[in-house]
Order: structure tokens, then sequence, then C-alpha cells
């Protein structure tokens, strides 16, 4: 029976020293990397006639809450995800204009309106911390050019006053993005294929409104991608119609770009005041979920300690030992719950921060000609009405020639 109680305390011994690495692991891994670099835009070592430079449209990016993981469910607002989902599109379209590598570089409300490349994003992680997005890139004819996610984690630094003036905390992440944009462009695209995605983006966008005389142009490969057939004659009236009509069409869409830019110029001080005040947030609450783990893994081996102590002590000294590290080792748990409600308040402090931010960048309303459109989600529906438009415009002027 003896023998029975001393393997019993081996055991637990053992497991005791499985806590303590716990605790060691927990220790090590409350330690961050974060990124002293900075990336600077790349631009063309080329001089790039303006017939070749691709137009780019950027997508209202998704703001990924299909897509947070549970455990960060909590310190996630909505709200914030939402309007973030503007806000980076528009930075990521001011990069790649800033860059001088493409042509027009607009965020666009949908994809109604064909573009040379197309950018869509996800964002998975914003929490004034860190950010990581996913970026699928493809043009006119459907193919795929990459997908890939980008993160960054940054310091306290990127909050002072000096370097905020100067760029957003995260603007190496639209480097980056408008750098592998540029390679990939320069390894993968000969200047007849580019000439061919450009002539792709305005077949279709004539197709759109007489598919009848444009629809024989194009056809798609094996592949699912959209090749050229035939061409119109560069003197055919109704493409210059077509012509006639995308240039106001790009018309509507700058004047969506300056919604974009009011609306991203309201957003930036709130948003940047909840960024870093959501860094200390992150901060915090990542050293209180450590203190909180480490004193659990300390409570754990001090309760198995007392327990091997009390069941195998030879005297009473012995057994008291024991029943003292159980008692510490419980008073250790029962503080590592304290701390995780401490984190509790944090993550309600993040919420409040975002109701704020919401609060303060309202969508914007503004006219357009005869009409009011109001871009807060209803703007693809303003869009179809723009559609509506230009199909009339367009009828009326093919019918005359």
């Amino acid at each position: 029976m003896r023998a029975l109680k001393v393997l019993t305390a081996q055991q637990l011994r053992n497991i005791a020293g499985t806590a303590l690495l716990a605790l060691f692991l927990a220790a090590c891994n409350s330690h961050t990397v974060k990124t002293t670099s900075y990336t600077p835009i790349v631009q063309d070592s080329q001089d790039v006639p303006e017939d070749l430079l691709l137009d780019v449209g950027v997508a209202v990016f998704d703001p990924g809450i299909d897509e947070i993981a549970k455990r960060e469910e909590e310190t996630v607002n909505h709200e914030i995800r939402v309007a973030e989902s503007r806000y980076a599109p528009f930075l990521l379209a001011d990069t790649l204009q800033r860059s001088a590598n493409w042509g027009i570089v607009r965020l666009m409300p949908n994809n109604e309106s064909p573009m040379d490349v197309y950018i869509n994003g996800t964002i998975l992680q914003s929490d004034g911390e860190a950010m990581r997005m996913r970026i699928e890139v493809t043009d006119s004819s459907g193919r795929q050019w990459y997908t890939k996610v980008y993160d960054e984690m940054i310091s306290q630094f990127s909050y002072e006053p000096s370097q905020r003036q100067q760029a957003d905390p995260f603007q190496v992440i639209y480097n980056k993005i408008s750098n592998d944009l540029l390679e990939y462009r320069k390894r993968n695209l000969t200047n007849r294929e580019i000439v061919e995605i450009r002539t792709i983006s305005e077949l279709l966008f004539a197709r759109r409104f007489s598919p009848d005389v444009f629809d024989s142009y194009l056809a798609t490969d094996r592949r699912g991608n959209l090749q050229i057939v035939s061409l119109p004659a560069e003197s055919d009236p109704v493409l210059q119609r077509v012509r006639d009509i995308r240039e106001r069409d790009f018309m509507f869409i700058d004047t969506v770009q300056d919604y974009y830019a009011t609306y991203v110029r309201q957003m930036r001080l709130p948003y940047d005041t909840w960024r870093e005040l959501s860094y200390e947030e992150t901060i915090t609450l990542r050293e209180l979920r450590a203190s909180a783990n480490r004193r659990f893994a300390a409570g754990a081996a001090a309760v198995l300690g007392g327990l091997a102590a009390a069941t195998n002590g030879g005297n009473y000294a012995t057994q008291t030992g024991g029943a003292v590290g159980v008692g510490a080792g419980a008073f250790l748990i029962k503080s590592g719950f304290d701390k995780r409600a401490e984190a509790r308040i944090h993550m309600e402090a993040l919420e409040e921060l975002g109701e704020s931010l919401e609060n303060e960048v309202a969508p914007r309303v503004f006219s357009l000609d005869d009409r009011t459109i109001t871009l807060t989600g209803s703007v693809e529906e303003q869009y179809a009405q723009w559609k509506d438009i230009l199909s009339d415009i367009y009828a009326s002027e093919v019918g005359d020639i």
C-alpha cells in the first residue's frame, strides 16, 4: 500500500513539473516581435507610356466579421470594422496613385465599372497594434494575379504626433502591396498583354450597354478567362459613343472619390485616437492574460506539490507544510480569475471606444446634379440608378447615329 502512495506522489510531482514548464512557456510567449524597418514605395525605373498604364479599381474591403476568431470576438467592434473597410482601401488606392506606376486608381463602390486590375481585400485583424489583411488581385480578363496575406505589428512610436502627421501608422502595409503589384506586372505581363487587358476592359464596358453588338468580340478560353476574338473598327461611331459614356462614368467615380476623401479626412483624427487607445488596451489585455496564465500555472504547481507533500509526509510538520502549499496555490488560482475579470473590463473599454468612433464618422450626404446620394451602403443602389442614366444617354445618342 505504501508503494502505491509513493507512485501517486511521483505522478503528482511530474504533473507539477509540467505546470511549472507551462509557466515558463507562458512567460516566454508573452513577448511579441515588432517591425522597426520601413518599406518605401518603389517606382518603376522605366518611363512607361500612358497607354501601357493599367487602371486599378480597389473595392471596398470585406470587414472580415465572419472570419473573426472566437477568442477575438469580444474585442472586435463590428462598426469599427465596417468603417475600416472603407478607410483602408482608400489609403491603398491613394498609395497606388502616388506610386505613379498605374493609370487612374479609384476606390470603387462595386465592380460594375470594368477596370483593368481589380483589388479585393478582407480585414483579418486590426487592433491598433497589429493589422492583417488578405489581398486578392485579378485583371479584367479574369486572370488571377495572386492572393496574399499582409500583416504588420507596430510600436507606440508610430502614434507619436510627428509620425502621424507623415503617414498612417500602418502605411508600410500599403507600400508592400504597391510594390508587390508592380513586381507582378513587371515579371508576368508583356506590353502586348497589357494592351489586351485594357482592350478587354473597354469591350466589357461596351457589352454592358449593347451586348448584341459587342458580345461577339470576346470569348472564354479553357481556363475561364476572357480573350479577344476580334475588334471593332476605330472609326466605328458606336464605339466612339461608348467611349464618351465611359468618360462620364469615370466622372461619376471621381465624384465618389471626393466623398471617400472627405470620409477618410473626417475619420482620421478620431480613428487614430481610437487606435492609439486600442493599442494601449491591447497591450494591457495581453499582459493581463499572460499574468493570469502564469498565476494559473504557478497555482496548479503549488496545489499539486502541496498534495504530494500532504499525501506522503511522514510527520505533522511536513503535512502542515503541504496544506499551506495547497492554500497558497488556491489563492494564486483565484488571483488568476480576478485578473481575467480585470481583462473583461478592458474589453468593455474597447467596445465603448468603438461606439464613440461610430458616432463621430457618421456617413455624409452630397448632391450630384439633380439628385442626392448617400454613400452608406446605399451607394450601390445609387450607382444602379447611375447605370440606368448612362443607359438612357447611350440609347438616345446611338439612336441618332
